[in-house]
């Protein structure tokens, strides 16, 4: 796949300046932007993968599927806890 550019964004000459402050010694701007747009894409998977999860549990749960508490759920990992440092 060929690279492709951008969409050129107008912004305020202090974001400008905030984000040109923070740039690390021979970090060019483009790539301070493109690390920046891959963590947000990143982010954002993450998210939309996370909400299909707590879909699904909820699905199954009102099809009758078995519900814990939150107690419960602790008390079980604090078990697995220990029994793995022992």
């Amino acid at each position: 796949m060929k690279d492709s550019d951008l969409l050129s964004i107008r912004i305020e000459p202090q974001l400008r300046a905030e984000f040109e402050s923070v740039l690390t010694n021979g970090e060019r701007l483009s790539s301070f932007v493109e690390s920046s747009v891959r963590r947000a894409v990143e982010a954002r998977r993450v998210s939309r993968d996370f909400e299909a999860r707590c879909k699904a549990a909820l699905s199954n749960y009102v099809a009758g599927g078995e519900s814990f508490s939150s107690v419960e759920v602790v008390a079980e990992l604090r078990r697995r806890t220990e029994v793995r440092r022992a």
